[in-house]
């Protein structure tokens, strides 16, 4: 293909798509869709399938799998791969600034398909451009073009402990091409090695083509020469007929340094158009990988401080993590709080310890995030082999007392030194503020209400031998419990007079009986008058009730008064009761 030097638009720029720490390794496999190279003798014909072998070594697990297509035009998005159907997942686009051709790129997840078929053919069909070939100029211009390509992520015991990262986007030379993989942790550069998914190359194009890491120019020769990186082959095949994409790897171990945490690639060409579509790393790194779980909260009811028990990880490192990790601990989204790890924490290993925590005044609920390797900045002093996995996060509603309601007094008639019957059924039910609590119980205290003991189980005929007294009730919520009470009070219910007596010696009405007088209006004072005005007896709460006998005025032979009516006049002597109560009674012998 001939092309001058032209400007283009970049699509998006590679990135970070995924990390992969311990024992891993990767592969590409792909196949192209042109018949030939394109260019002057090519028959502009582009197939609509292809076909690409996978062999897996003894002890190779298939990790990840990611499918990348692509091709001219906007983008055909539902393709075929062993006769499973594919919808992308993610799409790249990018366009020519000087033509205004478009192309793209797709990506789809295909881990699945490629764990249950393992070694074998791979076919990706249904990947049509030709309706875009038809209606512009790619083929004259010489960038008609389609193929695919799998990136296999695979995991073996006898691998060493490396850190695998894919990038992936679409950007493209000509003339300089500068990407910054980062996130990386490179401990040992043994073996290390650099992958790439490109589309465009071309082998008969090699004007001032250079492919750098670092400022060191790099090759693959024969197949990728110096001055020739992208060139339609297929280093892990030795292909060189893989028209106009390239799936090489090259060992870079000279090419990056210890302790590095980022490289810089860069592509030069002075003709070749070439699209970079993924980039895959594979560095040796001996590093710890701390994580962080929040365990368990403990809190008390209506209380700020909380006590958080967590546990620190070392899981899938690569090397021992040392005492005096930094922890920050986040109160909405706010730094707050500073711990540490006190022990060193061993490959696979973990510490668990707990904090108290006071939280803010007016904290009533929100999250609170624990970052492990975090002095509080956002920095750690842990070189990790994965820095995106630092952090859990929860929830937190502060447990509180369910609210009540005030219950009024209750009032009984005085049946004697403040002694009273009580019915307080109903009010299990007018406790309660909200719907979700639940009410626990009556109780004649207060520590039996905290310890639910000795529940009062008679509530409709309740008999207090004295009052004011107050009763206890439990209400529950989700978490916490509230104990709110309420008074029996009895009050002086009018006396009720008896006023017939029979002084006759049987066990009936024998004396002037006035229920609900004594031990209740002890101050009482009551005065008997015979018809004529006269009084005839008078009494208080020391003495016994009338019996017919005189104790003023002219006493009859000290025998009983003459039956007959008698009036009453009776003084109770109480607040409630300012007047006294006049009556009359009946008395016989």
């Amino acid at each position: 293909m001939i092309l001058l030097t032209f400007c283009s638009n970049y699509g998006q720029n590679v990135s970070l798509y995924n990390q992969f720490n311990g024992r891993y390794d990767f592969t590409f496999i792909g196949n192209t869709m042109n018949v030939a190279e394109n260019g002057a003798f090519d028959p502009c014909l582009i197939l609509t399938s292809s076909a690409a072998n996978y062999t897996m070594n003894s002890g190779d697990i298939v990790e990840s799998a990611y499918l990348y297509w692509a091709g001219s035009g906007t983008g055909d998005f539902n393709v075929n791969l062993n006769g499973n159907p594919i919808v992308a997942e993610r799409n790249f686009a990018l366009t020519l600034a000087s033509s205004g051709m478009p192309f793209f790129s797709a990506f789809a997840n295909v881990t699945s398909i490629v764990q249950a078929t393992g070694s074998g053919t791979y076919t990706l069909s249904d990947l049509d451009v030709s309706s875009f070939l038809n209606t512009t100029n790619y083929c004259n211009n010489g960038t008609n073009f389609a193929g695919w390509a799998i990136v296999i992520v695979y995991k073996n015991d006898a691998l060493p402990l490396n850190q695998l990262n894919v990038y992936d986007g679409l950007q493209n030379v000509p003339s300089v091409l500068t990407i910054n993989l980062n996130s990386l942790n490179v401990i040992d550069n043994e073996d290390a090695k650099i992958g790439f998914v490109a589309w465009e190359g071309d082998r008969n194009i090699a004007v001032n083509e250079s492919l750098s890491i670092n400022g060191n120019i790099i090759s693959n020769p024969p197949l990728n020469p110096s001055n020739n990186a992208f060139n339609g082959t297929n280093s892990i095949t030795g292909s060189t007929t893989l028209y106009n994409m390239d799936l090489d790897i090259y060992n870079i171990e000279n090419n990056i340094n210890i302790g590095d945490t980022s490289a810089l690639i860069q592509l030069t060409s002075g003709q070749d158009f070439v699209m970079i579509n993924t980039v895959v790393t594979k560095l040796n790194s001996q590093l710890p990988d701390a994580t962080i779980t929040i365990d368990n909260i403990i809190q008390e009811c209506n209380s700020k401080i909380i006590t958080v028990e967590f546990t620190v990880y070392n899981n899938l490192s690569t090397n021992e993590l040392t005492a005096g990790i930094p922890i920050a601990i986040y109160v909405n989204g706010e730094y707050y709080e500073y711990t540490e790890t006190t022990l060193p924490i061993p490959i696979d290993g973990s510490w668990s310890s707990q904090i108290s925590i006071e939280l803010p005044d007016d904290f009533t609920e929100g999250t609170l995030l624990f970052s492990v390797d975090n002095d509080g900045t956002g920095i750690g002093i842990a070189t990790e082999l994965n820095e995106f996995n630092n952090s859990d996060e929860t929830y937190i509603i502060l447990n509180s007392s369910p609210s009540f309601n005030t219950l009024e007094p209750l009032i009984a008639c005085n049946q004697g030194l403040t002694s009273g019957t009580f019915d307080f059924l109903n009010y299990d039910e007018l406790v309660l503020a909200n719907e979700t609590d639940t009410f626990e119980g009556f109780y004649e205290s207060y520590e039996d209400a905290e310890n639910q003991s000795n529940q009062i189980l008679e509530t409709t005929n309740y008999v207090a031998t004295s009052t004011p007294k107050e009763i206890f009730i439990r209400v529950e919520n989700e978490n916490c419990y509230s104990i709110t009470s309420f008074l029996l009070t009895t009050k002086n219910c009018p006396p009720t007079v008896y006023n017939y007596i029979s002084a006759n010696d049987d066990p009936y009405n024998e004396t002037f009986f006035i229920k609900g007088l004594r031990d209740i209006f002890v101050n009482f004072k009551i005065e008997i008058y015979n018809r004529w005005g006269r009084m005839v007896w008078k009494g208080t709460n020391n003495d016994a009730d009338w019996n017919g006998f005189s104790n003023k005025g002219f006493k009859l032979d000290d025998s009983n008064s003459p039956k007959g009516t008698y009036f009453y006049i009776l003084y109770l002597n109480d607040v409630d009761y300012p007047e006294p109560i006049y009556g009359y009674l009946y008395f016989t012998k």
